[in-house]
């Protein structure tokens, strides 16, 4: 009698070729998509006189360095030679390349889901920690380094260690307000960053087939900030849904094929994991970060923590934390003066995304500036056929082109040094939206709060008899 498999079980058995003697595996990968900042992998390719092995299978997208404005004419040199140099290695090895005035360009862990290019059963790479991303469909997905990416252009395949199993498990019903950032916030800040570290995570439970594949995809982008090396959902109807009729999906006689290979696609009852964590979506409010780590954060009704009523393992990094965004300890965190805010990112720049900023802002005025970025130039187009633009817009908020925008500021859009930021992004550490900046990680609803405001404020009743 075959032993009972965990989803991750049955996704690398699926892609894997073979076993070296120190466990490592060699996996097939069937997606490969790459960016700006692979350009050192396509160097070290061309040192060696390389071909890609798959030029059909990897794809190229504009993102990181993509202008969210005056795109026509790219004034920073340094922007638009990293275009350049991606535009040339996708001409050099025959690859599509989602370019900037492509109807489809924007961020690659958009592109990928909405092209359909992310299909539950793959496994897929990119030179980027947040491919996670696409772990919601039910695949194999993780970011590589440089080094890794060469690999797979060169051979298709990646070498990798399997990580351990860990669920964790969300049931019951999410209150007004909360959403699937809060979920992931939850139990990042519960469990640490080093919380799922070594290993893969499937999320589970009703609360998880409760949310849509943007909640879905949320969730898995932020894996990575708890130490797992990639996040997981398995597919469902709502997958499904969500897949049919996108431009690369199965059609036809495949797509019913498909379906039935998909629907085995999930844990056997009786797998055993190595890890088990189990939350009550009941008891998860809007949460934010505080400090400099996705754990340093709290739910928005809570006072900022005082360092000396920490563990000592934890004390000194928060007190470094709350030192360099200039809080003071036992203050509570709403009404925390804002200086701005942004909306958008891999992790919340989709279409439900920005509808329930727009929920928030709809007739009313933002007390302080802000950027949204849609995360594709299709969600942007969508958006505006909703007139979501128009509400930000008249709000005084800045609708501006898909790309990574202030999430990394690699492109131009970034926080002033001392200025605080509330940020739809994925990451709070020191300078990630520019040197000196502060930002606290929050949902796109709670944002928009913290746009009305001017302050970090609780969404919920702002909330009251609106719909997100």
């Amino acid at each position: 009698m075959s032993k009972a498999q965990t989803l991750l079980d049955k996704l690398w058995n699926d892609h894997e070729v073979l076993i070296r003697e120190d466990g490592t595996s060699l996996l097939w990968v069937d997606r490969h998509l790459v960016h700006e900042g692979s350009h050192h992998a396509f160097a070290k390719l061309a040192a060696r006189k390389g071909e890609i092995a798959a030029p059909d299978l990897t794809f190229a997208v504009v993102d990181h360095y993509a202008p969210t404005r005056g795109r026509s004419n790219i004034e920073n040199p340094q922007i638009s030679r990293m275009i350049d140099t991606l535009r040339s290695n996708a001409a050099t090895h025959g690859l599509k390349i989602f370019d900037l005035d492509d109807p489809a360009q924007g961020i690659v862990h958009v592109v990928g889901p909405e092209q359909g290019l992310t299909l539950p059963g793959l496994l897929i790479n990119c030179g980027d920690s947040h491919t996670s991303t696409h772990g919601a469909f039910g695949t194999l997905a993780f970011g590589i380094g440089a080094t890794e990416v060469a690999h797979v252009l060169a051979t298709q395949t990646v070498w990798q260690r399997k990580p351990k199993a860990m669920r964790i498990t969300v049931d019951g019903t999410l209150s007004t307000g909360v959403s699937a950032k809060d979920i992931a916030l939850n139990w990042i800040a519960q469990l640490g960053i080093g919380g799922a570290q070594g290993h893969a995570i499937e999320y589970a439970g009703s609360a998880i087939e409760a949310l849509s594949m943007e909640g879905r995809m949320t969730l898995c982008n932020l894996s990575i900030e708890g130490g797992a090396r990639f996040g997981m959902i398995a597919p469902d109807a709502t997958t499904f849904s969500y897949v049919k009729g996108r431009p690369h999906a199965p059609k036809g006689a495949n797509w019913e094929a498909a379906l039935a290979d998909w629907a085995t696609l999930n844990t056997d009852s009786d797998a055993e994991f190595d890890h088990e964590v189990h939350f009550n979506a009941a008891d998860i409010a809007p949460t934010l970060t505080w400090g400099t780590s996705p754990d340093q954060a709290l739910p928005v009704t809570a006072t900022v923590p005082d360092p000396n009523q920490l563990e000592a393992s934890k004390a000194a990094a928060a007190k470094a934390a709350l030192d360099y965004m200039g809080l003071i300890a036992g203050k509570p965190l709403i009404s925390t003066p804002v200086d701005q805010v942004f909306i958008g990112s891999c992790t919340n720049g989709r279409i439900e995304d920005l509808r329930a900023a727009a929920a928030v802002l709809s007739g009313r005025s933002a007390k302080i500036s802000g950027l949204v970025s849609p995360g594709s130039a299709l969600v942007k187009a969508q958006a505006e056929q909703e007139g979501l633009d128009h509400i930000f817009t008249n709000a005084g908020l800045t609708w501006v082109a898909s790309g990574c925008s202030m999430c990394v500021g690699m492109n131009g859009d970034l926080v002033e040094s001392g200025k605080r930021c509330a940020s739809s992004t994925n990451r709070n550490f020191r300078g990630r939206q520019g040197r000196g900046a502060r930002t606290h990680l929050m949902s796109p609803a709670m944002v928009a709060a913290a746009a009305v405001t001017g302050t970090i404020s609780d969404v919920r009743p702002l909330l009251k008899g609106r719909t997100l």
